[in-house]
């Protein structure tokens, strides 16, 4: 597969170009392209403007609202309920964000539960807006089902991502975000589009014989067997249940159904670390946790020891400079 390297704002230009042509507002255009380009600064290319085509596809099928009319509404003084008319979930998400940081900056924590959502891609960039003001971050979201749960031949879950982010003093924010699944399905995905092999622990046949031919993945396997299913379950009550959404197998599909609204859940927390204890020591303690967790010597045959998310940021920093690397068929799409 040809690759092309593309300066961020360039790319982040032909998307919003994209979507506004699809008759969805420059506003909520410039914040979807954002997240899609969080993603690929990382190196998360799985979940950044790869996903550009689909998005359009479903718009145009009248999948999702482009100019959705997004409500908050209030439930307590550290609670709230998002309602996103069905409309882009990067968008959604950031107003739910938003609405959980003023509450955590009044009152110590802000709770938000989201309906009537669709994909909001990767979840890191939402937990890392919390840290940008010096607060804890959390977020989950439910999928349609593609995980076969522990023990089970056929697929139950989604993969299920939740997402911590940690503010520190001088460090980089410790970010953890990660799927359920042993792997995102957007890593299938990209295997497709690049032609290559995956680990055999990535996914299953519709036999629930674990394959390496990205082209034969019917379900994916959960991360660290019960373990990984049992946190996958929590992430859908919590996304789901909590929100009044749909779980599991009654949730539309994301590659299917392009004409039907996904009305997916999302649950966002955010937690002022100054209610509990002295925020300043607690940015200091952070910086010393990740500094000796950093300083712990390596196993052989690896470079050293980093904490959740340094690697993505590493690449982030690189990638401002030189550009983001994406299929060049992915280029070609935006360009058209």
């Amino acid at each position: 597969m040809s690759t092309v390297t593309v300066q961020v704002e360039e790319v982040k230009q032909l998307v919003i170009k994209k979507l506004t042509k699809e008759k969805v507002n420059k506003a909520y255009a410039e914040q979807i392209a954002d997240v899609l380009t969080h993603a690929d600064l990382r190196n998360v290319n799985s979940h950044g403007v790869l996903r550009t085509e689909h998005y359009i596809n479903r718009l145009r099928a009248g999948g999702i609202n482009p100019d959705a009319n997004i409500s908050f509404r209030s439930t307590g003084p550290v609670t709230g309920i998002v309602d996103g008319d069905d409309g882009f979930g990067h968008v959604i998400g950031n107003i739910a964000v938003d609405h959980a940081i003023k509450m955590a900056g009044e009152n110590g924590v802000g709770m938000i539960t989201v309906i009537n959502s669709s994909h909001c891609g990767a979840l890191s960039y939402f937990v890392q807006k919390a840290t940008e003001a010096e607060l804890i971050g959390m977020a989950m979201t439910h999928t349609d089902k593609i995980v076969v749960p522990f023990g089970g031949k056929a697929s139950f879950l989604g993969t299920n991502p939740i997402a911590y982010g940690i503010p520190a003093k001088t460090k980089k924010p410790f970010i953890l975000d990660m799927a359920t699944s042993n792997v995102a399905f957007g890593k299938i995905l990209q295997a497709r589009e690049e032609g290559k092999e995956i680990p055999a622990s990535w996914g299953v046949d519709e036999n629930g014989i674990p394959v390496t031919d990205p082209n034969k993945v019917v379900s994916l396997s959960t991360f660290g067997g019960p373990k990984g299913y049992g946190l996958s379950v929590i992430v859908d009550v919590f996304s789901g249940l909590l929100a009044g959404a749909a779980f599991g197998p009654h949730i539309s599909k994301m590659y299917g159904d392009l004409d039907k609204k996904r009305k997916l859940g999302h649950y966002f927390c955010v937690i002022n670390p100054s209610f509990f204890t002295d925020k300043n020591h607690f940015l200091e303690q952070m910086d010393q946790m990740i500094e000796e967790l950093q300083q712990v010597p390596p196993a052989p045959a690896t470079e050293r020891v980093y904490v959740p998310g340094e690697i993505e940021q590493l690449h982030e920093e690189r990638n401002l400079e030189q550009g983001i690397t994406i299929a060049s068929s992915v280029y070609e799409f935006l360009k058209k």
